[in-house]
């Protein structure tokens, strides 16, 4: 599994066989021998004669274990399914025989209702195994039903057997005589039957399609009342050392006293009543917890008493996908009543919610639901309320009478200042003939005088699939030229400002006055700047005209490489400039109040949102590979880390933090980090062949575009 790096059908197919082996074999196997003889001992019968787990059950378990795990490795789902279905008859045998026990002496303590609890869920999950498996349209949606189990074999299963077996053996263990165990029983059975309703109430309600407010809710609620039995285990403790030190009383028979147990009818009322109560808190905190609509469907038409009926119904089937609305745009004319058939066909829990108010149920995979919207007035737009969902894509506009009003998946007709960030999608993929910036390094000339005109052009420039802004630009791109030379180089620019607004430039490796080098120019004038570079380091060159971190915002930054003496020789060099875009409208400038708000809409290496993701870095394994990094800002710092890989060299702003191994010669570093305008370089070697994502471990910078994929070949 580790060396399919978590990708594939194959993954997926030993993924459902680990789980399969680990659940009902490791795990299964040995509660089911243990219950076997826990059981009855817990409910004070007698096991008469050899148990079934002893008999013929076991190797019938254990080929069934046998057949799901041939059929993960052999690519046949139905396989795996009957081998659960082996597995189960199995099972029922040994549940069977511990129904008859359960005949002879009903349950009246914690532990024996959790154990009874977990053996029904083990045998739900075991036949949810086998189902999600058979009836999956892939091993990749197989696997993802299979992981939703999890869950619940773990606490409805797991943690009741634990919990049960425990509140029957700690007083055994314990000892102390009669009287001790008696009282040390009493105190860890204390609110059983309350606490055991609560548990397999709140798991049986999360198997509902709710929201994940809700969901929230019953699992805080579960583990709260699972955790009460350390409070009780601490009391119980303290009763036992208490009784075993009183002097000991005979009892005659006769004069045995009843104990009166609390009525199971008030215990279970009192949980029902905790269990309605979290599910209404979780209601009022989430009106989609329960499916229902917040507001009538005149108000959900947006501004539809202005409008008038036409009496026609606009039906509109929507499906759910990819974490996408599929259409994500729907045209109905005014004064129409629109109706939307939402199918959720992803592999995952998703809703809708309108921007008027109106929230749909939430849909579990493969569910459908008939959303009323009423009469459309007005544009309005929609997305999926789940956790993140929003923030990835899932977003959709209605629009009235085919005007654009502002919606976001209409470029050309957007309303003037609306933000490029509605059209983010973070999984569009670039078009076939997208080709990403070269982020090979070329070495540095001979040359000890290095002469460069940079021309300041606004040029409209693809950012991420489907949005442009027009970026200030050095000599067309963002970034701009990278220059690179060494230690008493001499740089010779040439400033030209063929832009629309007043310009400067700073070279951070030039050790000079800004006084006049660093002025701004106007529109059609040209400077000419001059340094020789007496340091080493990777250095951050930008526009500094105020607002500069507008002008920097909007693609005014470059890097300048001035090479450390005595750099070892590698076989393959990059640069990657990390740097931050907050999206003004389609096609046009910098949003500033954007930028003071410090929260990017997309960060980026070498000016394009994952485009090392879709044309990946070339490498080779066994080679050694030196990659630049600059974080060229505004406002976001980078932390680079090449998932899989180590770093053996670290060169951090003029100065190796780690050098081949540093002192022990084994040492090595994770990610190389970064504030604004730092920079440095590490070096690495690939040891095997496979895609090795590399990311700003600054994770919510990655899931906005800082992140990219080094294809090693063998």
């Amino acid at each position: 599994m580790a060396r399919l790096d978590g990708g594939g059908e194959a993954y997926e197919r030993l993924f459902i066989g680990h789980l399969g082996l680990n659940l009902l074999g490791w795990v299964g196997l040995t509660v089911i021998g243990t219950v076997a003889l826990l059981w009855p001992t817990v409910l004070h019968t007698r096991v008469e004669g050899a148990t079934v787990a002893a008999g013929s059950t076991l190797p019938v378990l254990a080929g069934g274990l046998g057949l799901l795990l041939v059929g993960c490795l052999a690519d046949q789902r139905m396989l795996v399914a009957l081998g659960v279905l082996i597995y189960l008859v199995a099972l029922g045998r040994v549940l069977w025989e511990g129904i008859g026990h359960l005949r002879r002496a009903p349950a009246v303590t914690f532990a024996a209702w959790s154990l009874g609890a977990a053996q029904i869920w083990f045998a739900l999950c075991t036949a949810g195994f086998g189902l999600l498996v058979a009836l999956a349209p892939s091993w990749a949606a197989a696997a993802a039903g299979v992981e939703t189990l999890v869950p619940y074999f773990a606490i409805g299963f797991a943690a009741q057997i634990l919990l049960g077996a425990l509140s029957y053996l700690v007083p055994v263990v314990l000892g102390g005589g009669p009287a001790a165990l008696k009282a040390t029983a009493a105190e860890l059975d204390r609110g059983g039957l309350f606490r055991v309703v609560v548990v397999n109430g709140a798991l049986a309600l999360s198997l509902l399609p709710i929201s994940s407010t809700l969901t929230v809710a019953l699992s805080v609620l579960i583990v709260a009342t699972l955790a009460g039995f350390l409070v009780l285990f601490t009391r119980a403790l303290r009763v036992n050392r208490r009784v075993r030190v009183l002097p000991l009383v005979r009892v005659v028979p006769g004069e045995r006293t009843a104990v009166d147990r609390p009525r199971a009818a008030g215990r279970m009322l009192a949980a029902a009543s905790v269990l309605l109560l979290t599910v209404t808190v979780g209601i009022v905190l989430d009106p989609a917890s329960a499916g229902l609509w917040t507001v009538s469907t005149q108000a959900a038409g947006s501004s539809a008493a202005g409008a008038a009926a036409t009496g026609h119904t606009t039906t509109v089937a929507v499906d759910m996908v990819d974490t996408r609305f599929v259409p994500d745009r729907i045209e109905v004319p005014v004064g129409d009543e629109l109706v939307i058939t939402l199918t959720n066909s992803d592999e995952m829990v998703h809703n809708l919610v309108l921007q008027s108010g109106l929230v749909s149920g939430s849909l579990e995979p493969g569910a459908s639901e008939t959303v009323n919207v009423g009469v459309i007035g007005a544009s309005v737009a929609g997305w999926c309320s789940i956790a993140g969902h929003r923030l990835q894509g899932m977003e959709i506009s209605i629009v009235a009478g085919g005007a654009a009003s502002g919606t976001h998946s209409d470029h050309g007709a957007a309303a003037a200042g609306a933000s490029a960030a509605e059209d983010l999608d973070p999984m569009a993929e670039p078009d076939a003939g997208f080709e990403a910036r070269d982020a090979v390094l070329p070495p540095a000339s001979s040359a000890k005088v290095h002469r460069q005109t940079l021309t300041v052009q606004n040029i409209e420039t693809e950012v991420t699939p489907g949005v442009t802004q027009m970026l200030w630009t050095f000599n067309g791109t963002a970034p701009g030229p990278t220059l690179r030379g060494t230690v008493g180089d001499v740089f010779e620019i040439t400033l030209v400002n063929e832009g629309t607004v007043g310009h400067s430039i700073d070279f951070h490796a030039g050790d000079i006055a800004p006084d006049a080098v660093m002025r701004t120019i106007a529109p059609g004038e040209s400077l000419f700047y001059t340094f020789t570079a007496t340091r080493s380091g990777i250095w951050l060159y930008h526009c500094s005209t105020m607002p500069m971190s507008v002008h920097i915002a909007n693609g005014m930054f470059g890097a300048v490489i001035i090479d450390p003496p005595g750099r070892a020789e590698v076989d393959r060099e990059y640069l990657l400039v990390q740097s931050e875009l907050y999206l003004g409208a389609q096609g046009g400038e910098v949003d500033a109040v954007k930028v003071a708000t410090q929260i990017p809409d997309i960060v980026v290496f070498n000016g394009y949102a994952n485009q090392y993701a879709a044309r990946p870095l070339e490498a080779t394994a066994g080679e050694t590979v030196r990659v630049w990094v600059l974080a060229a800002g505004p406002n976001v710092g980078s932390a680079f880390h090449v998932v899989g890989g180590q770093f053996s060299t670290v060169y951090k702003e003029g100065d190796y933090l780690l050098k081949h191994g540093g002192s022990t010669g084994s040492g090595g570093s994770q990610v190389l980090d970064l504030a604004v305008a730092q920079g440095g370089f590490v070096e690495l070697s690939f040891t095997q062949p496979g895609d090795y994502p590399f990311v700003s471990h600054i994770m919510s910078d990655a899931e906005k575009g800082a992140r990219g994929i080094f294809e090693v070949l063998p």
